[in-house]
């Protein structure tokens, strides 16, 4: 993981992954992920390669806030490489799925950095709705940055629409 996220274009598009990366960060992340999931709180699965099974990514439910009903908000993360050939798109419909029929999620919702304009077409297409944005939300690199909300309610996701 810490070589996939080692590249600068990647880390610079996401909301949560410092740059650089390193191996520790890499084996806490992995650590924490397992000890999640053992308690039921997080899911995180690999995307991998249709051919090969190469991992070239991550997406995952994480918990947000347990104060009522579950919600829960998903995160995605894929090797350059591996940029608009569908990978993320494809991965998004099943935990998606996951998250509402398994887990009996309310609400999932989806943060991206606005000028991120691939990773909210993902959104989109998934079902999520655009949700509005939150201005100079979160600092990267020393900028303030605008993050677009995307939601999905589970009535929305059941009834198709």
């Amino acid at each position: 993981m810490a070589r996939l996220a080692g590249n600068p274009e990647i880390t610079a598009n996401t909301l949560e992954i410092p740059y650089p990366p390193n191996d520790r960060m890499a084996r806490d992340w992995i650590s924490e992920t397992d000890r999640k999931r053992d308690r039921r709180s997080d899911q995180v699965f690999m995307i991998t390669t249709w051919t090969r099974g190469e991992i070239i990514g991550a997406i995952g439910l994480m918990c947000f806030t347990r104060e009522h009903s579950p919600v829960r908000k998903s995160a995605t993360g894929l090797a350059d490489p591996f940029w608009n050939q569908g990978y993320a798109t494809e991965a998004v419909c099943p935990v998606l799925d996951y998250g509402f029929r398994v887990m009996g999620l309310h609400r999932i919702s989806a943060f991206s950095l606005t000028r991120n304009k691939a990773t909210g077409r993902v959104m989109d297409t998934g079902g999520m709705r655009h949700e509005g944005v939150l201005r100079q939300h979160i600092q990267k690199t020393g900028n303030f940055e605008d993050v677009a909300v995307h939601g999905l309610l589970r009535e929305e996701y059941l009834s198709g629409g």
